[in-house]
């Protein structure tokens, strides 16, 4: 009976092969699936739903537990992004499913409640659309307030208190005797679109100033 012989360090050189080749084809993934979110950021602020919601939804067949960190402590799930590109498309059906599984996967995520208000308002529930709109408005209120007093960043966002003053307009609509509801639709798209570039403009004045000190460093030295 042949008998065979297993060298241990070649074993465990291949182990260690297999290993890092799993986690270059992570890191691979993990880099193509924040690209994609990003890319469909833009095209979303640009007003391109379609190429917004390709972008999102090739992300989500990737990794579909993926959230974007839009700022200190606060995170967007891609399928809020998805919601939002559909939402945006007009298929509000669609946008609803999609909102829903944000609500589920990412519990603190204000923007996925926020939008599944707008759809849901869209598609006639207003009743339901009021308490999520309110849900996402009040979270969204609550984390700007927590960045201007705890966080190191709260120079970045919100400074002048513009974006938490258009969510206390919409908060105050939901709670008028009568529902204006074009204004209050334009109103919660204003915040949820506001979030988004001052999510930017934050990541470039940052950027901005680490340069700034790094050329003084240079000048000193």
């Amino acid at each position: 009976m042949e008998t065979r012989t297993y060298d241990n360090s070649r074993i465990l050189a291949f182990s260690i092969c297999v290993l890092s080749l799993a986690l270059f084809f992570s890191g691979c993934a993990a880099y193509q699936v924040s690209g994609d979110v990003q890319r469909g950021r833009y095209a979303l602020m640009a007003g391109d739903s379609k190429s917004a919601l390709a972008y999102f939804q090739r992300a989500a067949e990737v990794d579909p537990g993926y959230a974007a960190k839009i700022g200190p402590v606060k995170w967007e799930s891609v399928w809020t992004y998805m919601g939002r590109a559909q939402y945006s498309g007009g298929d509000f059906t669609a946008a609803r499913k999609s909102l829903e599984q944000a609500r589920s996967r990412y519990p603190d995520d204000s923007l996925a409640p926020l939008y599944l208000g707008l759809a849901l308002s869209k598609a006639g529930d207003q009743q339901t659309a009021a308490k999520e709109i309110r849900l996402g408005l009040n979270g969204l209120n609550e984390w700007l307030e927590y960045v201007d007093q705890y966080s190191i960043d709260k120079a970045y966002w919100d400074p002048g208190a513009i974006i938490r003053s258009e969510i206390k307009n919409g908060l105050a609509r939901i709670e008028g005797k009568e529902i204006n509801w074009p204004e209050l639709v334009a109103s919660a798209e204003r915040v949820g679109m506001d979030i988004e570039r001052e999510a930017d403009e934050a990541l470039r004045e940052k950027r901005r100033e680490r340069r700034d000190s790094a050329k003084g460093d240079d000048k000193s030295n």
